[in-house]
């Protein structure tokens, strides 16, 4: 299944920097890219070892209703060098038509520098269900209950 994701650059991004592309015929998350502004794109943006940063991607976009874009972390980023999202996962919502930033956080022990046009996370498509809250005097019996973090054992 595919679903039309329009992209727009915006007025100061480098548009040689690739847009959100699936590297693999099978990937779930297309990878987002850094598209720094001019002032910083030759030394990168440093995340010092526990701090965070807005990481520009150069475009916003259009989801269509009924969707919302996740921003997740990049696997090899978070193994490697101890880098994650801050907000993991982030949502895009449909009707969102700003700038879309990555809430990059370092959870590593060294300062780690975002260069420009690396992948920096990956977005996941996915359909929005949006519920209906019904106030009642009682909830239905399971046998957790109210067994909170933990309640069902250790392994």
């Amino acid at each position: 299944m595919s679903v039309p994701i329009k992209i727009q650059w915006i007025d100061e991004a480098d548009r040689a920097v690739a847009l959100p592309a699936y590297e693999t015929a099978q990937a779930a998350g297309a990878d987002l890219r850094a598209n720094l502004p001019e002032a910083v794109r030759d030394a990168g943006i440093v995340i010092a070892a526990g701090a965070r940063a807005l990481i520009p991607t150069g475009v916003k976009m259009e989801i269509p209703a009924g969707f919302e874009v996740q921003i997740r972390p990049r696997s090899g980023l978070a193994l490697k060098h101890g880098i994650t999202l801050a907000n993991a996962p982030g949502t895009i919502d449909a009707d969102y038509r700003g700038p879309v930033g990555v809430i990059m956080i370092n959870l590593g022990a060294e300062p780690f520098t975002v260069a420009h046009g690396d992948r920096i996370a990956q977005m996941v498509v996915a359909p929005v269900v949006q519920a209906t809250f019904d106030v009642v005097d009682d909830l239905s019996a399971t046998e957790r209950g109210d067994g909170g973090f933990g309640s069902t054992g250790r392994r």
